[in-house]
């Protein structure tokens, strides 16, 4: 899925991006460690190797506390009742992200990285 949906679209951004993986088990198997290593060598970002993040971290992880609510509130508004209703919701919420809201998500993880090391990497919770 990786290899197939993930990175042939963001293949041509190479050298100039850094993957992050998130640290449920299924995601760290030796075929998809060492595919991460071929493709983004030493640019990726898991729990513990090759740049440390810590597993289950959902109040530092972007996409979970900040673009996973908000397209769930666009698209959750009123019931679906097919799976193409569904994709077009997300399509549209998606298209409504703009430059502010990335800056802003940009401020809030910097926050949160700076909790982290404050905290010296200690498990968090940080009350939205």
């Amino acid at each position: 899925m990786l290899e197939i949906f993930t990175f042939s679209q963001i293949e041509d951004l190479q050298p100039n991006i850094v993957f992050q993986q998130d640290g449920a088990p299924p995601h760290w198997s030796l075929k998809l460690r060492k595919f991460l290593d071929e493709k983004f060598p030493r640019l990726w970002i898991g729990g513990g190797y090759p740049t440390p993040w810590p597993y289950r971290s959902p109040h530092i992880t972007t996409l979970d506390f900040i673009l996973r609510g908000y397209v769930e509130n666009i698209v959750y508004q009123s019931p679906i009742r097919e799976i193409d209703e569904l994709n077009s919701r997300i399509t549209a919420a998606i298209q409504t992200i703009d430059s502010a809201m990335l800056h802003r998500t940009w401020l809030e993880i910097s926050y949160r990285l700076d909790v982290l090391r404050v905290s010296n990497g200690a498990q968090i919770e940080i009350v939205e």
